[in-house]
């Protein structure tokens, strides 16, 4: 994978200057150190920095088709690419490159823009069809690869990351204050929304077709469909599913196993990353892996033991990185830099660390366990659901909760998370005299969440599935929290649950096979049971949180200091500075202890607001 950006002149007046891309791709070096190329007309411009992982010799970008009637840039890579080639060249294509992303021009030939859903793959790309005139832009099934994009100027304006988009000339980093309160009230930012106001974030499952001024059109190609309650019958045996898992499972990590360029393996001691790591040693026995882990001095929440036992069991070469908290504050300005948004943890702080370790390797590329608790009812909150439905308590939200939760997910028992009608009142207390003046309108429950139609009818774990899927795992956990911390130096990574078989597949496991009683994962783990020691397999699940504000504010940071003051708070604008001052007064008290994940860390938001404030320049709220 690699970084990428352009600019198109909706105008046609080959307005673009060559230099400015050249600035734009130059912000992101650091997903694709390699080397950089660059295209302009005038009127169509790209710019590539890349990661070289396939075809590492002849695999540079731009690449444009046989005739140079197609051009393209891509950040990504296609699995399936051998097999696409093969059909390819079988129907009379040239290839130029052994690059995998090359099959996406060829398959744009034969096919248009329909040829999307037969890529199995993380991508995130753009095309240009110059008999055309049209640019066609589009994100891989789960959002792995970012692209985000504004107009301004009449240009439409492209890239991996905000940062590239911010390096033209004519758009201004604002905040985006809806932006704001979905951090505050989601897990993240929900895409389309960023931090920055009139710039997007194309969603996972979408491409956009871009012909002119008037003329762009958002076309959602893919998206989990859960079946309606009765829709199908769960005639099947479980062996059938253990079975049907199990292959998708190999086959899955055999396809991201495909590189020029060793690939390394996260390791977190948990069932995930384990049994990711016991297929990838089944397939390929004789490959000493790299394995990394991230350890802490804290006993009860260090899983060394079974980070090792695993490196042990499968042979590897395994590298910790021992991560002291008072890192943390070190690390938390360049992590919001790339993160380009404020963040609800300080979390992100150790996996900037461990991908680092995995640099100073000289590893490029890492397999990771995210995706099997969304799709596989990995969650607490499933079993919460199981309880409240034997208890019978659906009816305990008073009338405006329940509106809410109706307004949000159609269903208006639905409990997730939290109750949003009383965080309200919450973040009001929280926002400055001058935001509550627009507070309806940058309320994000008055926004576009999500696609309602996905979860009415569905069985409740189906439900809680589709939006951890939309809400936790597109955008923040395999985007903040691991595209933009991988990349941040300059490594790539992949996620064999996130493949479209197996999350197509799991729409149609029996939801007891998924949350069996109270066991979460059920059917995950009995095909785990396959691969793994015992020990991995039926260890409780382990949910680290890590060191928030409490702490931070205890070791009298002068930086932390400054952001959280008194004087700070009014002069920016977006928050109250009395609230703030008694909220720090609660966490720093003795014995204080926010319940975590169940709490709300406030203040951990409104520092790493203003240190996205301050990072990208953007001026206090008048």
């Amino acid at each position: 994978m690699c970084g990428i950006g352009g600019i198109f002149d909706l105008k046609r007046e080959r307005r673009i200057n060559t230099e400015i891309i050249k600035e734009m791709t130059s912000e992101i070096r650091h997903r694709g150190p390699d080397a950089t190329d660059f295209y302009n007309d005038g009127n169509i411009a790209f710019g590539f920095a890349r990661l070289g992982i396939i075809d590492l010799a002849g695999g540079m970008q731009p690449l444009s088709n046989e005739d140079g009637s197609v051009l393209m840039v891509c950040n990504g890579e296609i699995f399936n690419y051998i097999e696409l080639r093969n059909d390819l060249i079988l129907q009379g294509h040239h290839f130029k490159t052994n690059t995998d992303v090359e099959v996406i021009l060829h398959l744009y030939e034969e096919k248009g823009y329909e040829f999307i859903n037969e890529l199995n793959g993380q991508f995130a790309f753009a095309i240009f069809d110059f008999k055309r005139m049209l640019l066609i832009c589009s994100r891989d099934h789960f959002g792995i690869a970012p692209l985000f994009y504004t107009i301004s100027d009449d240009y439409f304006i492209f890239g991996s990351e905000i940062k590239a988009i911010l390096r033209h000339p004519s758009v201004e980093a604002e905040v985006d204050l809806v932006g704001l309160d979905q951090v505050l009230t989601f897990p993240g930012l929900i895409s389309p929304r960023t931090m920055f106001r009139n710039i997007r974030s194309l969603e996972n499952g979408h491409l956009l077709l871009v012909e002119g001024i008037e003329k762009i059109k958002d076309i959602e190609y893919w998206d989990l469909d859960y079946p309606e309650i009765g829709e199908i019958s769960y005639d099947k045996s479980e062996d059938y599913y253990k079975e049907q898992l199990s292959g998708l499972l190999e086959e899955s990590v055999k396809l991201r196993l495909r590189s020029d360029v060793p690939i390394g393996l996260y390791l977190s001691g948990g069932l995930d990353s384990s049994l990711i790591a016991a297929i990838t040693h089944k397939l390929t026995p004789d490959i000493r892996r790299e394995t990394f882990s991230i350890t802490f001095d804290e006993k009860e929440i260090c899983e060394s033991k079974y980070q090792n036992m695993m490196s042990n069991f499968i042979g590897s070469n395994h590298n910790n990185k021992f991560f002291v908290y008072s890192d943390i504050s070190t690390r938390l300005p360049e992590v919001i830099y790339q993160c380009e948004m404020p963040l609800k943890e300080s979390y992100n702080t150790a996996s900037h660390a461990l991908s680092k370790l995995v640099s100073d390797k000289g590893i490029k590329a890492v397999l990771s366990g995210e995706g099997a608790d969304e799709f596989f009812a990995g969650y607490v909150g499933h079993k919460f659901d199981r309880i409240r439905s034997q208890l019978n308590n659906h009816a305990q939200a008073g009338m405006e909760e329940q509106l809410t939760q109706d307004k949000l997910w159609g269903d208006k028992y639905f409990f997730y998370e939290k109750n949003y009608w009383d965080f309200s009142a919450v973040k009001r207390r929280l926002y400055s005299k001058q935001l509550n003046e627009h507070y309806s309108a940058i309320d994000c429950i008055n926004h576009y969440v999500i696609d309602r139609e996905k979860i009415i009818n569905r069985h409740t774990i189906h439900k809680r599935s589709y939006i951890d899927y939309k809400l936790r795992l597109v955008d923040h956990l395999i985007s903040d929290h691991g595209d933009r911390m991988t990349y941040a130096n300059s490594i790539e990574g992949r996620y064999p649950f996130l493949d479209k078989n197996i999350a197509e597949f799991s729409t149609l496991v029996p939801p007891n096979l998924k949350l069996n009683d109270f066991t979460e994962k059920y059917i995950l783990k009995e095909v785990a049971k396959q691969f793994l020691p015992i020990e991995i397999v039926e260890r409780e699940k382990f949910g680290f949180v890590a060191p928030g504000s409490t702490y931070l504010l205890k070791r009298n940071i002068e930086y932390i200091n400054d952001m959280l003051s008194y004087d700070s708070i009014k002069k920016g604008g977006y928050f109250n500075p009395d609230t703030i001052e008694n909220l720090k007064k609660e966490y720093s008290s003795d014995g204080f202890k926010l319940n975590m994940p169940f709490d709300s860390d406030l203040l951990i938001v409104v520092l790493t607001f203003n240190i996205f404030k301050e990072k990208f320049k953007i001026n206090n709220f008048a």
